[in-house]
């Protein structure tokens, strides 16, 4: 989930309007998993394709060396990993309408998209082993939870039908069904037994994310309206943020929460300080929002 929340953007507009979209690609016999995604491709090779893997879309410009550089290094990446996710790339000049959607403020700029939504993203040419590890953490957070991801044939889909712990797989059906308790209360069972790698990682985030999304449903509709009327309210202010993350506006979650940083003392802003940067928690360290949340927290706190 927390993944989920960023870099969120409604891609709907520009599915419907795909026309007589191609199957889902399969990798070139060479090895090839990349492709050139342009609006009429975008739902089969973008779209329908996160349901088997991530699909990591680099948009830049030809104009752009960065973009260039971006491209390459993601074109190793993608090489090495060999069919785990697949890079979609789009020319912005040519293909405006799609950088619309994505919210494109400057190129580079990267979206991870899986099981049809994107999930994270970031802006601006990164260094490979920071690459690397962005990677990874996405990898991770999606594996056994992409709907068309046990396509394949043979073995090796048995194998790793097999190899989920059972435990594991209790609380991914427990979070799927929407038994938030239910969930919270299997991964951490989990971590209370010692889980390690993967499935310690992964059950870590999802008792930080389950509980905030217990708490974040549990707020009041208005909580936003209250808040704005008592901008000194730490409740009312903790309450509200809450409802902006979940409404996906984390940028006025952290405005808000930094407004508050600035106007309380002592154990009031102890404890904004810390919802804030839980809530940062929920979200990838390379989004913008977070990136920017943190700076100003500094400025207010020194």
């Amino acid at each position: 989930m927390a993944a989920a929340m960023s870099g969120a953007v409604d891609l709907s507009a520009l599915k419907q309007r795909a026309q007589e979209p191609a199957a889902p690609r399969e990798p070139a016999a060479g090895g090839d998993w990349t492709v050139e995604v342009t609006e009429a491709n975008l739902e089969a090779e973008v779209l329908e394709q996160s349901n088997r893997v991530p699909v990591i879309v680099l948009l830049g410009s030809p104009r752009s060396e960065a973009s260039a550089a971006l491209a390459a290094t993601l074109g190793d990446l993608v090489a090495e990993d060999r069919g785990k996710w697949t890079l979609a790339r789009v020319n912005v000049d040519t293909n405006p309408q799609i950088a619309q959607v994505f919210g494109v403020q400057a190129v580079p700029t990267v979206v991870a998209v899986a099981a049809g939504r994107p999930i994270t993203s970031f802006a601006g040419p990164q260094p490979a082993d920071q690459l690397r590890r962005w990677l990874d953490s996405i990898l991770d957070a999606v594996a056994g939870k992409l709907p068309d991801a046990d396509t394949r044939e043979g073995d090796e889909a048995e194998e790793a039908e097999d190899s989920i712990d059972p435990e594991l797989a209790a609380a991914r059906d427990a979070l799927d069904s929407g038994d938030f308790e239910a969930a919270r209360t299997a991964y951490q069972g989990l971590l209370d037994a010692g889980a390690t790698g993967v499935v310690a990682a992964e059950a870590t985030a999802s008792v930080r994310q389950i509980g905030f999304l217990i708490r974040a449903t549990g707020q009041r509709q208005d909580a936003v309206l209250v808040a704005d009327a008592a901008p000194r309210d730490v409740e009312a202010g903790l309450a509200a943020a809450d409802v902006e993350v979940l409404s996906q506006l984390p940028d006025s979650a952290f405005d808000r929460l930094v407004a508050l940083v600035r106007v309380t003392r002592d154990e009031d802003r102890a404890t904004v300080r810390a919802r804030l940067l839980e809530l940062f928690e929920l979200f990838d360290p390379a989004d913008p929002a977070v990136v920017a949340g943190r700076r100003k927290l500094a400025n207010a706190l020194f």
